[in-house]
């Protein structure tokens, strides 16, 4: 009886029914992601609106509401960068390869992104669009009383401490065990050296 052909190194193994079916699970997430593509376009149409606000009515606003505003379409802006980082980054650690190694277009953190570099830049994120909420509040205080803006300045550092901590914990984990991250599967195998020194000696020695 001849023994079992091993499978190609290309070749994906076959699973059992209940491993497969759990594997499978996280395409669940795709309707998530979607829902968040959707309220990206929400925003979208949001951050349009606040812009031609801004326009038709720049000559009756003064300079503190026109900051305000234009902090308002920062926000936005943010909103949309933690939606994105969510979405993309989301899907690539949990889901499945998005393929785009090598393309033009590819975000810059996309290259070593994993569960740790996501949670650290969320927190970033958060952190950013606590800072613009803490300025608006900041720029006109009459709106908000002294309570609601000592919550928002500890909201902001906790925002902080949970930062560095999760940082901590993602450099204290990765120097633990190393994780490597989108490599070319193929290498080049290193040529053979060649001795290209001449010698010296006479033909007939």
């Amino acid at each position: 009886m001849s023994a079992p052909r091993p499978s190609s190194p290309g070749q994906p193994r076959r699973m059992r029914l209940l491993p497969s079916v759990i594997f499978m699970s996280r395409w669940l997430q795709v309707p998530l992601y979607l829902g968040l593509i959707v309220a990206q376009g929400v925003y979208v149409v949001l951050f349009l609106k606040e812009v031609w606000h801004l326009v038709t009515h720049s000559m009756s606003l003064d300079e503190v509401n026109i900051m305000l505003v234009v902090l308002g379409l920062i926000d936005v802006v943010m909103i949309s960068n933690l939606l994105i980082m969510v979405i993309v980054g989301g899907y690539e650690t949990f889901v499945s390869r998005l393929g785009v190694e090598g393309h033009p277009d590819e975000p810059e953190w996309l290259d070593h992104v994993n569960a740790g570099v996501l949670k650290v830049k969320l927190s970033m994120a958060l952190i950013s669009i606590s800072s613009i909420h803490l300025l608006k509040t900041f720029i006109n205080p009459d709106q908000h009383t002294m309570h609601a803006v000592m919550w928002q300045v500890i909201i902001h550092i906790a925002f902080l401490v949970s930062a560095l901590v999760m940082a901590f914990v993602d450099r204290l984990t990765t120097h633990t065990h190393p994780q490597h991250f989108h490599e070319p599967e193929v290498r080049r195998a290193a040529a053979p050296r060649v001795d290209t020194t001449i010698s010296n000696s006479p033909e007939g020695a």
